[in-house]
């Protein structure tokens, strides 16, 4: 009896060491974001690698749409 949970243990340990990895495999990108990503889905007036540019439609962004207490009536 003892050498039967002895093998349970031991088949339950190393179960567990055949899962497979959870990642997408997506190759991962440490460029900025206002490198842009080369896509047709961008905003109007914007060009890829324009740094000031980007900042100034997150900033408009961030004031005119995202901020609830200046479209609060």
């Amino acid at each position: 009896m003892m050498r039967l949970l002895i093998v349970m243990a031991a088949l339950a340990t190393l179960a567990a060491c055949g899962e497979k990895p959870q990642a997408l495999g997506l190759p991962k990108s440490d460029a900025p974001s206002y490198t842009g990503t080369g896509g047709t889905f961008t905003a109007p007036g914007w060009k890829a690698g324009d740094k000031t540019g980007w900042e100034q439609h997150l900033k408009a962004r961030q004031q005119n749409s995202q901020n609830d207490y200046s479209r609060m009536n």
